[in-house]
């Protein structure tokens, strides 16, 4: 009998690509964060909001190209 492969489940694809979506938005709006805190206490508040941002979505893209490439390895 031939054994289903566990990338093939529809589910765990869903589910993927949920878990993608929640961390590229986590990431942004921690880097929102972080960058308003840090405008607030040292000044130009809008370049350091700007900064977070974009550093948080570059974060938030990079790990999941991490968690991708880590879903299409994983082998049973």
């Amino acid at each position: 009998m031939k054994r289903q492969n566990s990338n093939d489940n529809p589910w765990r694809a869903a589910a993927l690509v949920s878990a993608l979506g929640v961390d590229v938005v986590f990431c942004t709006a921690a880097g929102y964060w972080v960058g308003s805190w840090t405008g607030t206490h040292l000044g130009s508040l809008k370049a350091w909001i700007i900064g977070g941002v974009l550093v948080g979505f570059a974060v938030g893209i990079l790990t999941s190209i991490l968690v991708v490439k880590k879903f299409l390895e994983d082998k049973p």
